[in-house]
Order: C-alpha cells, then structure tokens, then sequence
C-alpha cells in the first residue's frame, strides 16, 4: 500500500497548493480552470520509489489529474403548513439526514468527455465537450457569472441544449426516458453556465439515500450537488472551514442555492425554492408566498432544534398536483370552512416559529419538544379534514400511535407518498428525576423486569421512551417488523441537521488500515449496495445507519460543512 499511500500524500498537497492559490471572489469568473495551476509532481512506482531516470533519456514532469472529490446534500421534509402554504400561508421545511452523494472523477485530457452516471435511475450517458454548445452559452448577454441570481431559463439556450438532451436514452419507454433527460438537462445547463471549454474531462457519479418520487426533495439535493460541484471546480467557493465566519459561509450557501435553484427550474419548471434552500442551508426555513408575482419570504430557522425522527414510505405514488386540485375543489365548494382550515394550518406553522425563534427557547426541554409534538398532532389532523391523507398513511399513523413513542403526521402533499414522527424523550422532573406524569402519562416506568420481556404489549407510556433505553430498541425493532409486513419502508434519521457538505479530497477514514484513510474511488462508489452500502463508504455520519435509535452521530472525518449557526460575525 505504500504506492497508494504515497500517491494519496502527493494529491493531498497538491490540494493544499491549489487551495492556496485559489482567486479572490473579486476577480474569479467561470471560466477559469483549475489546469493552469496544478503543480507537477513526479509520479512513484508502484514500489513506492521514484521513477528511475535511464542513462540519457529524460522523462518529462507530467502534471496529475485532479484528485477526486465528494459532495453531499439532504433532503428535506415539510413539517408544518403543507397545502395551507399555496394559499399564501407559512410552512416550515426542515433537512433530514437521508442524503445525495456526488462524486466527481477527472480524466485525462485525452479523453475530452464529461460524463453523467446516476444508477439509482441506470442513467449513464457521455457527451463530447468539444461538441457542446459553449458558444451559444458565452455569447454576449447570455454569459452568467458565478454570482448571478438567475430567475428564469434562457429559451435560447435551452433551444441550443435539445440536441445533446434528445440523445439521452432515446430507446427507454416514454416515462423513464422524461426523467433520464430532465436529468441531463439540469446538469448540461449548470456544466454549461458555470463551467467552460478549458475544463477538464470528468465523471460525475450520483447516488442517492433519499427515496425518489415521495416528496423529500430528492432532485433539489442533486441540483444542490451539482451546483456546489461545479462552483468548487471554478474556485467560487471558499470554505467550508471551521473557523470560516457564519456571514461568510451564508454568502457561500447563498451562492450554491442559487445555482441549485436553477437545476430544479429545469426539472419543475416552476418549482417554490423551498427544497433546494433547505437543501443548501440545513437546518429549517420558515417560507411563506402571499404573492406569486413576487419572491417569497423565506427566513432560515437556525434554532430549529435536531431531532430523532421516523420517516415512514407508504410506497404509494401519488400526484402533487391532484391533491392540490382536491383542496381547491374543496374551497371552491365550502369557503368558509376550508378557509379556516387553512388559516388553523397557518396558525400551527406559526405558533412553532414563534416558540422557536423565541430568545430564551430550550431545544432540550419537554415541555418545549411537547408543544412542537403536539402541533405535529393537530396539524395532520387538519390535512385530514382537507381530504389529502390516504388509508396508507393513516395505518402507519395508527400503528405508530399504538407505540406512544412519538407524534406522526403525513409530510407533503399527502395522498400517498410519507408520514414523519418526531420521537418522545424521557422527561426529566426539576429533581432531575423521570417524571412518568409528564406529558400528561401517568404510567409507571417499566422495571427492568419488564424492559427484557420481550412479549411485553407494544403500547406504552411516552415517559419511558428514552435514548438509550433497551424497552425504546426494542420497540423500534418491532415497530419496524410491524411496518415491513404490511409493505412499508421505516428510515431512522434526523431532523434539521446540516446542508450541503464537501469531501475533498475524496478520501475517507472508516476504520480500515489503509495509509491515510480510504481513497473513495468510481468503482467503490458504484458498488456499494443500497442505503447501508453507500452510507457505511461515504455517509456523513459516524456509523453505517445514520441517526440509529436516534443517538446523535458525529460527522466522519473529512466531511467538511458551511455552518453560519457556529460561525462568528
């Protein structure tokens, strides 16, 4: 291992001395490519040793591809004001630790590709780069900086992109065949907005931990993905460090959103901004559109507290804009009391952002984690009285009440599609004792007796539903049983943790013995099977289940985040 490993060290200052030469955001453009200031080094044997030079033959310094880097990005769910939030109501969206991962892989110069390869839909598909349409996209007045706020999609240039979309996937059916090439074109117009005809050949690998199709922001996390990639590559972006000042990291977080934002108007066409900021910023977002003419107020919920969460996939398609036309019809029909069910929706998002904005909120306090629950509670409630809650989501509801362990809603348009559920903590009484009449129980604890009988009834009191505790793994465990036989898909994650992160290089520390941690290469990557596979090479989180029994994992080393809630003024 000693080549790889002396290899690795070599990329690594290499990385230092591009980080050092990295130009200031003043005089940065697109265009700029990271060839030109690549240092030469000489490249070891396999035996570790430097490459001999033979009696009157003089071997030229060549210069190294880039080394390879990562980039991550959550999902996101709604948790208060779904449906309420079209009707010129406030939501709340909030990033869950279910992530896009994207790797991206440098070429040789001789093989003048860019490649985008994403298995999880078997979309892989190369394009000429010489071929492109960079002069369409470089002419005067349609050439975007790095800084820009784009708003809308240039036809002309979405006219000039048709060619190289058309030639993804022609044979698929009609429907794989819309996804594949919505894909390509939220990719080729970012790569041929941000990037230019100097940029090195490269592989862009995605994969996904976020289910597809069921409202948790998947194609915002790789929009966020790309945008982020390709701004790290022009040397856009600074950070993300430690000690980088949180004013700093929000211009940077800004930056990537905005691009991102962009990838998803070439997905959606017309999308609310809302997954993608998420997906960029972490934590939470207060959102709220009283005029569609206009740009939302959207205010980032920085206190917005990191929580266990269940996130439960009735694996049931349903069709976002067939459960709008539902509460319309039902306005329509009755206004006065669809209206005042909307305006009690707008009223739960509000009482949250209130009590979380609030100077003196407690993220670890019950009785402020109660609150939050119980307007969980009242709030899917009132999406029921709507009409947009299936049968799906209403067994899952029933089974998880039986538990007690926690307060579930459906998330997004409903009709199918998830439910969440915010997990109950163990109250502690001013004594600091567990009070088993908070929250209103007035079970006993269990002894420990009771905590083994593994025939004990599922349903149980919230007061013993504590991290850590074997009666909680148990129940999870069972829940999670109960779930699968009746086809259902359980995530154990987290609520509001981090936005978009970066690996760079793409080297990992998991445990193993490999000098200076674990090169993260194609053929790994693509590899790795399912959620547990791509999360125990690359997830951000210490062990392979992110968020299991909802224990708080710390970031793996590498993994690096923009973070204004640590930074300084």
């Amino acid at each position: 291992m000693a080549g790889t490993g002396s290899l690795r060290r070599k990329a690594q200052e290499s990385l230092g001395i591009l980080k050092s030469a990295t130009i200031s955001h003043s005089t940065q453009t697109p265009g700029s490519s990271s060839e030109n200031i690549m240092p030469s080094v000489t490249l070891p044997e396999r035996n570790g040793s430097v490459l001999a030079q033979k009696p009157n033959f003089q071997r030229k310094m060549s210069t190294p591809m880039m080394p390879s880097f990562m980039v991550s990005a959550p999902g996101k769910v709604i948790v208060y004001g779904e449906h309420a939030v079209v009707h010129g109501k406030a939501a709340i969206a909030a990033a869950i630790s279910l992530r896009s991962y994207l790797l991206v892989s440098f070429l040789s110069k001789k093989h003048r590709t860019v490649t985008l390869r994403f298995p999880d839909i078997q979309l892989e598909h190369s394009w000429d780069l010489d071929e492109l349409p960079w002069d369409t996209f470089s002419a005067p007045g349609k050439k975007r900086s790095y800084y820009d706020m784009v708003t809308s999609l240039d036809e002309d240039l979405l006219k000039a992109l048709q060619p190289h979309i058309q030639a993804v996937s022609p044979s698929l059916p009609e429907s794989k065949r819309k996804i594949h090439q919505s894909s390509a074109s939220a990719f080729l117009y970012l790569f041929l907005s941000l990037a230019s005809r100097k940029t090195a050949p490269c592989v862009y690998t995605l994969r996904s931990t976020i289910p597809i199709g069921a409202g948790l922001g998947s194609s915002a996390s790789i929009a966020v993905c790309l945008s982020c990639a390709l701004l790290l590559q022009i040397r856009a972006l600074s950070g993300p460090h430690q000690d980088q000042p949180g004013k700093e990291s929000e211009l940077q977080i800004e930056r990537i959103n905005r691009w991102a934002f962009v990838g998803e108007m070439c997905i959606h066409g017309n999308p609310s901004g809302v997954d993608n900021t998420v997906s960029s910023g972490g934590k939470a977002v207060f959102f709220q559109r009283t005029d569609y003419a206009k740009p939302p107020l959207v205010k980032t919920l920085y206190t917005f507290p990191e929580l266990p969460l269940l996130l439960v996939n009735t694996r049931q398609s349903r069709s976002t804009a067939i459960e709008v036309a539902k509460v319309a019809a039902l306005k329509k029909a009755h206004p006065l009391i669809t209206e005042n069910i909307l305006d009690a929706i707008g009223h739960v998002t509000e009482s949250a952002h209130e009590l979380i904005a609030s100077p003196d909120f407690d993220a670890s306090s019950p009785t402020a984690l109660k609150h939050l629950g119980d307007l969980i509670t009242v709030n899917h409630g009132l999406l029921v009285a709507l009409g947009v809650s299936h049968p799906k989501l209403e067994r899952i509801r029933e089974l998880i009440d039986h538990t007690g362990i926690g307060w579930t809603k459906l998330t997004g348009a409903g009709g199918g599609g998830c439910a969440i559920t915010i997990l109950k903590p163990q109250p502690t009484a001013p004594n600091g004792t567990a009070d088993s009449h908070t929250n209103g129980n007035s079970l006993s604890p269990p002894t420990s007796s009771e905590e083994e009988d593994s025939s004990s009834d599922m349903d149980c009191s919230a007061s013993i539903i504590s991290t850590g505790t074997k009666l909680k793994h148990k129940i999870l465990d069972r829940l999670e049983v109960s779930l699968e036989k009746e086809g259902f898909e359980k995530f154990e994650t987290t609520l509001a943790g981090d936005g978009v992160g970066v690996l760079w290089p793409a080297v990992l520390h998991n445990g193993n013995e490999e000098e200076g941690g674990e090169e993260i290469d194609q053929e790994k990557f693509l590899m790795a099977e399912g959620n547990e596979g791509i999360e125990k090479l690359v997830g951000v989180a210490s062990s392979g289940r992110r968020g299991r029994r909802g224990e708080r994992e710390e970031v793996r080393e590498g993994w690096k985040f923009w973070r204004p809630w640590e930074g300084g003024a």
